[in-house]
């Protein structure tokens, strides 16, 4: 059996029926406390609510979502997605081709939300922000684009690169990560940061991200939830820390993420690098600290990314199946005793190796020998390898 016999629909229900539960004790404890009052004293009070609501986050200007009665709907027994860009969506018919590839055994789109760039794909104006700073495009249309990928009987996965942001950086220089001098620190690339200290920062994305759910997107993936890694990091000026250490604030991110998504029925999940589950990266990204607050962890186990020697391989590049494979060994140490699903992102594109279909295939394999809930295969021009979707 390739699958250990996993039911995270259940557990999901089961984690929302216990809050249920809770809540109705708490009611039924304050109202009968309440009734007692009145009778002890005769007093005709009126009760004005059930108080069993959370205390309001402080950072957020926003009302809270309402609960959804619905659920999350059902994961494919294994998830087997590929990237789609919001260039790509903005394609007239072309998200309908990969739509398409159900039929090769597709059971997952991932549709970028907000990108490298800090564009988002769509309008609405419930972003007032986004609007202001101009992040907002019209690439596609949200409810559009999830209508079409559950027609066919999708599970449809929205991506949103959270702290790298360009657009808001400049646009709000007090959001973002800056120099001694108070100008826009920016990587080797040139691209700006956002502070990820900053609980405006955080509203910000949780918003869109809100937008994403309520339009129909089944999942929330966040991306780069982290510190910058490359460029001149000694050089990089953080405010607001408010005694934050760096490797608390992925983790409070997340958790404040999914305590705002959950409740309208969306899982939560968050992309790492294959490293992650090894050493701590000194970019404030632990695996094992951020999965108690996401239903998936995806491992961005890509092999021409790890060096030479690394994980014991002297060219993990020429050896996709081995590298995978003992990547994820050390994910599911690092994760061990936590809920969260286990799936990597499977390289189809080649860098110093070239890769095919066995190169992609040997990744695949070895994420089904880990017992990962499926994969995401990553090609940043969205052109897949044929015959890398079919189920085991």
């Amino acid at each position: 059996m390739l699958f250990p016999p996993i039911d995270p629909n259940e557990r999901f229900r089961d984690r929302r029926a216990a809050v249920r539960r809770r809540k109705r004790r708490q009611r039924a404890a304050l109202i009968g406390g309440l009734l007692g009052t009145v009778a002890l004293l005769g007093l005709g009070a009126q009760l004005v609510g059930d108080g069993t609501e959370a205390a309001p986050d402080q950072s957020a200007s926003v009302p809270e979502a309402t609960a959804s009665d619905s659920g999350p709907r059902p994961l494919p027994v294994e998830i087997r997605g590929v990237h789609v860009t919001m260039g790509l969506a903005s394609l007239p018919g072309k998200l309908a081709e990969y739509v398409e590839l159900e039929r090769d055994g597709l059971t997952a789109i991932e549709l970028d939300i907000k990108d490298e760039n800090g564009q988002v794909g769509f309008t609405t104006s419930s972003l007032k922000l986004a609007q202001t700073v101009g992040a907002t495009r019209d690439f596609y249309d949200a409810r559009a684009a999830a209508r079409l990928v559950h027609e066919r009987g999708l599970y449809l996965i929205g991506r949103i690169v959270t702290f790298e942001d360009p657009v808001l950086a400049h646009a709000r220089p007090d959001l973002a990560v800056r120099r001694n001098d108070g100008s826009v620190w920016e990587d080797s690339a040139g691209l700006g940061w956002t502070n990820p200290y900053d609980r405006r920062v955080w509203e910000y994305n949780v918003d869109i991200a809100i937008a994403a759910a309520k339009a129909g997107f089944d999942e929330i993936m966040f991306d780069y939830v982290r510190f910058p890694s490359d460029g001149d990091v000694d050089g990089a000026v953080y405010s607001n820390r408010t005694g934050m250490r760096k490797n608390d604030a992925a983790p409070a991110f997340v958790r404040y993420a999914t305590s705002r998504l959950e409740p309208l029925g969306v899982r939560v999940s968050a992309a790492v690098f294959g490293l992650s589950a090894m050493r701590d990266m000194g970019i404030g990204q632990i695996p094992r600290r951020m999965a108690p607050h996401l239903h998936a962890v995806y491992a961005m186990t890509y092999p021409s990314l790890f060096g030479a020697g690394e994980l014991g391989l002297a060219d993990p590049g020429s050896s996709p199946g081995a590298t995978v494979a003992r990547a994820l060994r050390r994910f599911n140490r690092a994760l061990q005793g936590r809920d969260a699903l286990l799936l990597p992102w499977v390289q189809d594109f080649s860098f110093t190796t070239p890769y095919g279909v066995d190169e992609v295939r040997a990744q695949i394999y070895s994420a089904r020998l880990a017992g990962a809930k499926g994969y995401l295969i990553w090609n940043a021009s969205g052109v897949y390898t044929d015959g890398t979707l079919t189920p085991p």
